[in-house]
């Protein structure tokens, strides 16, 4: 398929789709997938690792998906730019599909991380493409309605994820937790080759596709969240594998800087950051990822060591924003029109503050409702600071550039969880080493307390630790706030329909 003019391709935008409702329904499955698979595997990890061995290496599981979605975003946002956003979605499913199989398939570890990788890069092309088409296909008066269900799919699928690993381990094979996908998958893909109709746009010369910078990128991002991901995990934070992984990270950076500036059609183009609005929204949606990791991953094991409660107990305090969170997006609408993108996204962030900080002046032990209630308003908070901002973002920029911008935005959301889950992660292994003299870290410390080995006062440090990282998250939440008061436009110069 040829490329085209920007005039061209906003022209040609309105066609858009054959059957909107098949298509947002294919939407939707292919969200749940996404979020399903970057979940589903956590309670299956013991009958996997008791099956095919590896433990040392088991965390690959998550890091191999999380590393291989990430670093292909820009990627995949550009080509859905230059080549339409119906072939990138068929050829990233049905390599999603693909990795699913072979997982379902694998015969030791390495392959299963292997293959969970081959998942993670058709996975990039679902987040982003996803989000793009919904854009697409509805005006913007009318998007905070998809925006909001594409969050409710997403919320649901990635809390139901690990009980129902645990279900499908327990009572029939972990296989089946990859194998789950290809139905699901198919009837998604079917959809779209079936009912989504891009407008045919007129060749004139042979589209250019940036692979030494998409290389430059894959190479960088793979080695900067590797370092990430696996510092004071695998080897501590200042040992040579770290600091090599961050210095051949930098001199990457550099690489990609220089590939990109000569690149004709480069995959980071410089106007991503040179824009306002985009550059701003960027940064603000990497602090909120930055500030999700401290009650998506800690705030269970306060449930469970510092409260006292069942696993599954624990899981609902967490969840419970999932049932806020899509509401409040929905209705968003009716802020930002009377007060505009960036004061609602403003008023949210502020207000999320306010809850995350408000989190560590909780009476010990306490009462479940007390953070269920803490993160009912924090769900509701943060729905009205993500969907103004995407919407907004999305409305600035035309068909051409919208799935570039789109995962721009994505990428630095997933990098901000990244960063955050390795500084949240040493915080609360710094604050248990001060309060217990120096001896174990979180994990090591919770297990003691689950079989019953541990002190009332190493409860205590764990409460201390998960007070520390939500006071990291409230101060991610204020440099958000910060963000979009300085930098983000008073008023989003959006395009017309």
């Amino acid at each position: 398929m040829g490329s085209t003019s920007s005039a061209e391709r906003e022209a040609a935008r309105p066609a858009a789709a054959g059957r909107r409702g098949a298509v947002v329904a294919a939407l939707m499955l292919s969200m749940a997938l996404a979020a399903l698979d970057a979940t589903i595997v956590s309670t299956a990890v013991p009958q996997i690792v008791g099956d095919l061995g590896g433990f040392s290496v088991f965390s690959w599981l998550f890091s191999g998906y999380l590393l291989a979605v990430t670093v292909t975003l820009p990627l995949y946002g550009k080509l859905s730019d230059t080549f339409g956003r119906k072939p990138v979605l068929i050829a990233g499913s049905a390599l999603f599909l693909l990795g699913s199989l072979l997982c379902a398939l694998a015969w030791n570890m390495g392959a299963l991380i292997a293959f969970r990788v081959v998942q993670g890069l058709g996975g990039g092309a679902l987040q982003g493409t996803v989000q793009t088409l919904a854009a697409d296909l509805y005006p913007l008066k009318d998007r905070p309605k998809i925006q909001s269900k594409l969050s409710t799919v997403w919320a649901l699928s990635a809390v139901a994820g690990p009980g129902l690993g645990g279900l499908l381990a327990a009572y029939a094979d972990w296989r089946w937790i990859f194998l789950i996908n290809l139905p699901i998958g198919a009837l998604a893909l079917w959809l779209i080759v079936r009912h989504l109709h891009e407008p045919e746009r007129e060749a004139t010369a042979p589209a250019r596709v940036d692979w030494a910078g998409a290389l430059a990128v894959f190479a960088c991002g793979g080695v900067l969240l590797t370092a990430l991901v696996q510092g004071g995990v695998a080897w501590p934070w200042l040992s040579a594998p770290s600091l090599a992984l961050f210095g051949a990270g930098l001199a990457l950076v550099a690489v990609v800087v220089l590939v990109e500036r000569r690149a004709a059609e480069p995959i980071i183009p410089g106007w991503v950051w040179r824009r306002r609005a985009i550059a701003a929204v960027n940064l603000a949606l990497g602090a909120l990822g930055l500030l999700m990791v401290a009650p998506s991953v800690f705030l269970p094991t306060y449930a469970q060591s510092v409260l006292g409660l069942a696993p599954v107990a624990a899981g609902f305090v967490l969840s419970v924003w999932t049932l806020s969170w899509p509401v409040s997006a929905a209705l968003s609408q009716h802020v930002y029109r009377r007060i505009g993108f960036r004061s609602t996204a403003m008023l949210g962030i502020g207000t999320a503050a306010l809850i995350l900080f408000a989190f560590p002046f909780l009476p010990y032990p306490g009462q479940a409702w007390q953070p269920a209630l803490l993160m009912l308003l924090l769900g509701a908070a943060l729905g009205l600071f993500q969907l103004p901002l995407i919407v907004g973002v999305q409305s600035t920029v035309g068909w051409a550039e919208r799935g570039t911008t789109t995962a721009s935005v994505l990428f630095c959301r997933q990098t901000g969880q990244t960063i955050g889950a390795a500084v949240f992660g040493a915080v609360a292994n710094g604050v248990l080493a001060a309060r217990l003299g120096g001896a174990g870290d979180l994990d090591s410390v919770t297990r003691a307390l689950a079989s019953g080995s541990a002190p009332e006062a190493t409860r205590w440090a764990i409460a201390d630790a998960v007070h520390a990282v939500y006071l990291g998250a409230a101060c991610a939440a204020a440099l958000a706030f910060l963000v979009l008061l300085f930098l983000a436009p008073r008023k989003f110069p959006v395009l017309k329909d």
